[in-house]
C-alpha cells in the first residue's frame, strides 16, 4: 500500500468529509465554513455556517444539507442561499453532529447526547429527517453516535458509536425507517471498551486521553466510509489510525497518521482515494487556537461505495 501523502494543512477542525462532483466536501467547525478541496489541492469556500456546521448530504435534487451543530437545525443551500431544512431542537437537547443522506434524500443525523466528552456518558438517539424536512426519533441507546454510511442497495445503514466502540446495523425499511439493530463489529476490545466508560464516568475529557498507555488496540469510530467488499474505514482519533475492518470485527489494515484521524471518506475518480481528516485536538479552545488540521490521503485497493 502506498503512504499517506499531506494535501492541506490551515484547518481549525475539519469533519464530514464527502466526495462529490469531482471534489472533496468537508465541514471546518470553528471557522464555520463548508469548503471544497479539488484535485489540484485548491481550497474554496462554500458557505458559512455560524452556529457550526457538520455533516453534509445532497437532495435529490442537488440542494446541500448541512448539520448546523449548535443550534440543532438542517439548512438547505440552494442557488447560493441558506434556509432551514428541519428544526431538530424540540427532539435533540445537545448538539447535532455527523450525518449521511439516502439516494431519496431521507437524513439520517446523528447528536453528542451530552454536553461534550468531560460528561458522564450518556447514550442517545438518532434523527430521521425526510426530504421534505419532517424530523422523528429514531433509534436510542447509542453512544454517541456518529460517522454513518447506507449500503450501495439502500436497505442498511451501520452507524459508528463512537463512546460505545463499536459499529451498530439497522434495516431500513420502505418508510425509511430503522429497524432489526445487530452489533456489525466492535472496533476495540470489551477490556477497552470498559476503559472508556471508567475514564469517561470520571468525567476526562476523552479527546485528551493518550489510550495507548491502557491499550494498543484501542480504536474508537469517529468517522466512517464503505467499500466494494462490504469492508468499513474507520477513523480512529485514539489510535491514531484509519482502520479497515470487517463485519464481526476482523482488522484488514491498519494506517498510522501523525495527528488524531477523525473523518474519512473514499473519493477520486475511481472512489480508491481515501481522503483522512486530521487534527492535534477536537477540544475548541486549543482548536481555535491555532489552525493545525491537515487533510492527507492515500490510495488503497477497494473502491468506496453506498452513502456518503
Amino acid at each position: 500500500m502506498n503512504e499517506l501523502k499531506k494535501l492541506t494543512g490551515g484547518l481549525y477542525f475539519g469533519e464530514g468529509p464527502r466526495w462529490h462532483d469531482g471534489k472533496l466536501w468537508f465541514s471546518d467547525f470553528y471557522s464555520h465554513k463548508v469548503m471544497t478541496l479539488d484535485e489540484n489541492n485548491l481550497l474554496e469556500t462554500v458557505c458559512e455556517v455560524p452556529n457550526q456546521p457538520s455533516g453534509l448530504g445532497w437532495l435529490p435534487n442537488g440542494d446541500l444539507l448541512i448539520v448546523s451543530m449548535l443550534d440543532r437545525k438542517i439548512l438547505r443551500y440552494s442557488n447560493g442561499q441558506i434556509s432551514v431544512h428541519a428544526d431538530l431542537s424540540e427532539y435533540v437537547t445537545h448538539k447535532c453532529n455527523d450525518m449521511v443522506v439516502s439516494k431519496d434524500g431521507t437524513a439520517y443525523v446523528g447528536n453528542f447526547g451530552m454536553e461534550d466528552a468531560g460528561e458522564n456518558l450518556n447514550s442517545t438517539h438518532l434523527m430521521i429527517v425526510k426530504s421534505d424536512g419532517s424530523a422523528l426519533k429514531g433509534p436510542d441507546k447509542i453512544l454517541f453516535p456518529n460517522g454513518t454510511v447506507i449500503t450501495e442497495d439502500g436497505k442498511k445503514l451501520i452507524v459508528a458509536e463512537t463512546l460505545g466502540a463499536k459499529l451498530t446495523s439497522f434495516d431500513i425499511d420502505e418508510n425509511g425507517e430503522l429497524t432489526n439493530r445487530k452489533l456489525w463489529a466492535r472496533t476495540s476490545p470489551l477490556f477497552s471498551l470498559l476503559i472508556i466508560r471508567f475514564l469517561s464516568a470520571l468525567g476526562f475529557d476523552l479527546s485528551k486521553v493518550d489510550f495507548s498507555k491502557y491499550s494498543r488496540n484501542l480504536h474508537v469510530p469517529d468517522g466512517i466510509c464503505l467499500d466494494e467488499k462490504d469492508g468499513i474505514w474507520i477513523a480512529s482519533p485514539t489510535s491514531n489510525a484509519v482502520v479497515r475492518i470487517e463485519k464481526g470485527g476482523r482488522i484488514t489494515d491498519t494506517i498510522k497518521t501523525p495527528k488524531g484521524a477523525f473523518a474519512c471518506i473514499l473519493g477520486g475518480k475511481e472512489r480508491k482515494t481515501l481522503y483522512v481528516i486530521l487534527s492535534n485536538s477536537s477540544d475548541p479552545e486549543e482548536a481555535q487556537l491555532s489552525p493545525e488540521g491537515e487533510i492527507h490521503s492515500i490510495e488503497v485497493d477497494i473502491p468506496g461505495t453506498g452513502k456518503p
